[in-house]
Parts: C-alpha cells; structure tokens; sequence
C-alpha cells in the first residue's frame, strides 16, 4: 500500500496575479483621469488691462469699409499701328488732347521703299494696260479689214460662179472652168465664216483680259492707298479726347509695330477702384450701393463691376457716382469706402477685438455677474464689419465678455479677475 505524496504549493508570479495587477492599474489611471478633468485650469489677469465688452442687441450694419482709388471712367491705349524710329514728340505727359491731334511722328525708312516699290509697279501695270488696249484695238482693226476683204472676194467669186453656170448651162464653157468657179465661190463662203468666228473669239479674249486687267489695276492701287494709310499710321494720333496719362517714347527710340506706348484718360466722369478680401468674393456683386466722406458730404456709388482674378488675396470692384462726379476730383485720390453688403437687422453683436484672432469666433470668455471671474464659452459668429461682430449662437444680451487678445491666457479654462 501506498503513502499519499504531499503537493507543494508553486511560489512566484503567476497569471492571476499579472491580471490583478493590470486592473488595479487600469482602475488608478481611471480614476486619475476623473480626478484630472474635474479640475479647471486658472489663469489670473487684473481686469483694468482687459477690454470687457457687453454683448448687445441692436440693429447690425452689413458693411465693410475698403479703400477706393479714383480712376478715369475709361483708359484707352496707345499701340503702335506702325513700327518706326520716333522723330518727333509733339505732346507730353499730362497734357489735354483731341481726337486727332499728333502725338509722336515716326520714321521708317523701309516702308518709305515699299511704297516707291509700290508705285512702280503701278505704273508699270498701267503702261502695261494701256499697251494692250492699243494692241486690242489695232487686232479690232485688222480683224474687221480681214472680214471686209473676205465679203469682198466673196461678192466677186459669187457674181463669177453665177456667170459660169449660166455659160455652162448654154454649153459655152468647159466643165473644169464651172468646177473651179464654184470651188472659188465655196471657198471664199467658208473663209469668211471662219474670219467672223475668229472675229469673235478675239472679241471675247479682248473682252476677258480687259477686264482682269482692269481688275489687277484696280487691286494694284488699293494695295498702293493701304500703303499710305500706312505711311499716315506714322503719325500716332489721339484716338478720343481725353488727358495724356503716360507716354513712353523718346526720341531717337525704336518702336515695334502693336508696341503699347501710351495711354488716354477719359475725363467725362471718373470712378473709384478698389481691392476687396477674397472673403467677401461670394457676397460682392453688381449693384450694391456704397459711399464716402468728401469735406461733410455724403457721396453715393454703385459697384459697376466686379473682377472674377483673386490675386494675393484679393479682387477688385469698380464703383461708379450715382450722379455726376464730384467736382475738383483728381486720378488717384484715395478715399475710404463703406460698401454696404447686405440690410440692416436686428442681432445679438459684439464688439470686434483681438479675441477673434486666437479663437476664430468659436469661443469667447463670458465674465459672470460679479465680474470677478470668466469661463471659456462656445459660441458662432455670422457676418462681420468694422465695428461688431454678429453673433448666432453662445450669448445673449447683457452679458459681458472679453474682446481683448487671449495670447497671455494660454489653455486655461477660467480667469480670475483682480
């Protein structure tokens, strides 16, 4: 019979204490984390050197104001229809024009050759066309005697023909000298048909080449006016009346033919230039009123148009004078345009401040009734101008908030006013 073995207990680590171990672990850091988010980060500020602001209800302004350059109504340029080397500067910068007065005056010397050539050839056409006339008439000439003279051997070779046969007919004359009178007679009827149509066809070539010759000459002295009308596009002139607003050639200069050279204001009224944010592309539009302070007086505008480019993050609008154009104005005076995007309405607003800049418009710090502390708040903001802030959502009236910057406050969640 057998004695029951003792078993020894297994000392050391074992799985069920690494299990243990874990959930203990996972428990502290549980409750870690409770204990870390019930506690609110503090930032103490001393409320004099904070802008505190007090959300309002009242009736939002939907503008923004941009600074608008005052331009000519329309600027026309000056390209060279002509290239050339300028000899002559009649007008200069600034100075008032009509239409047709000669700005500059250029010379090329080639195009002078080219219409030497031109008129050559011209004159050589006509000498040529004059040859041919006299040659057509002198064919006309010979062409009708050779007809004359056909009818005439055919009147006498007939009257012979008609005396054969009757001397034949009596038995006076042979047979051969009645065959040979005949084939006289029928030869001359057949020469002059062939004289007649020979006659006709040079009647119809005379005709046909008259005519495209007289085309070709046509054509030629068209060519030879296009010339010119070019020699005169030597003389850059004023296209409109207006002000000379820049001119860019000198003396002794070459200019390329289509080369800009200039430009002219037109005077007849003005409008006002400006670049707006591409924020507010989708919002601009044709129509929307706008206006200035010019010396205590209101002016109105209207945007006329509107620039599709955003550059630099920018586009520009141009705005023209409900009425006529202020007097005394000047190109490129600066005012500071407030363009209304929208109506007038009643909203929950506050002041703009340096907040938006840390929050985007997401949150604000709300001070509560005593003004001794501020706690984080989320809110929305809508449409914006230069002086509030529209507000959608997180505020309501009467409450007062912080618009100064948040740069100092950190992530805390709270301020402590002292």
């Amino acid at each position: 019979m057998g004695m029951d073995k003792t078993i020894e207990r297994k000392k050391g680590i074992r799985l069920k204490h690494v299990i243990w171990g874990l959930g203990i672990l996972l428990i502290l850091f549980l409750m870690f984390k409770l204990i870390k988010s019930g506690q609110v980060s503090v930032f103490r500020a001393e409320a004099d050197k904070l802008t505190i602001s007090t959300v309002e209800e009242n009736v939002f302004n939907d503008y923004i104001t941009v600074n608008g350059q005052v331009e000519p109504i329309s600027t026309i340029y000056l390209d060279a229809a002509e290239g050339g080397r300028v000899e002559e500067r009649l007008i200069e910068e600034g100075a008032m024009v009509q239409k047709g007065d000669v700005i500059l005056r250029l010379e090329n010397r080639q195009l002078y050759q080219t219409i030497l050539d031109s008129e050559a050839a011209l004159a050589e056409k006509e000498n040529y066309l004059r040859s041919t006339r006299i040659n057509f008439e002198t064919e006309l000439i010979e062409s009708r005697r050779s007809i004359l003279d056909s009818q005439y051997k055919l009147t006498r070779k007939k009257r012979t023909f008609e005396q054969y046969q009757t001397l034949f007919d009596q038995g006076l004359i042979s047979k051969e000298e009645y065959l040979q009178s005949k084939e006289d007679y029928e030869y001359e009827v057949n020469l002059l048909k062939i004289n007649k149509i020979k006659s006709a066809n040079d009647s119809l070539l005379r005709v046909t080449s008259m005519i495209t010759l007289d085309s070709d000459l046509k054509k030629m002295r068209q060519m030879l006016q296009l010339v010119h009308e070019r020699l005169d596009n030597l003389n850059v002139k004023a296209p409109v009346d207006g002000q000379l607003g820049m001119l860019d050639a000198e003396i002794g200069q070459s200019i390329g033919s289509g080369q800009r050279i200039g430009q002219i204001n037109v005077l007849t009224s003005f409008k006002i230039n400006a670049q707006i944010d591409e924020h507010y592309i989708d919002r601009v539009q044709r129509s929307l009123p706008a206006s200035f302070d010019r010396n205590g007086t209101e002016i109105g505008l209207t945007v006329k148009k509107v620039y599709p480019e955003v550059r630099e993050g920018q586009f520009k609008i141009d705005m023209v004078f409900n009425g006529a154009s202020p007097e005394n104005l000047r190109t490129g005076q600066t005012y500071n345009i407030k363009l209304e995007l929208g109506a007038s309405e009643k909203a929950i607003m506050i002041p703009r401040g340096g907040f938006f800049q840390s929050t985007g418009g997401q949150w604000i710090f709300v001070l509560n009734e005593a003004g001794t502390e501020a706690v984080k708040r989320q809110i929305r903001i809508g449409k914006q101008n230069p002086q509030y802030y529209e507000v959608l959502e997180g505020l309501q009236a009467g409450e007062k908030v912080i618009t100064s910057g948040y740069e100092l406050f950190g992530d805390n969640d709270k301020i402590i006013l002292k």
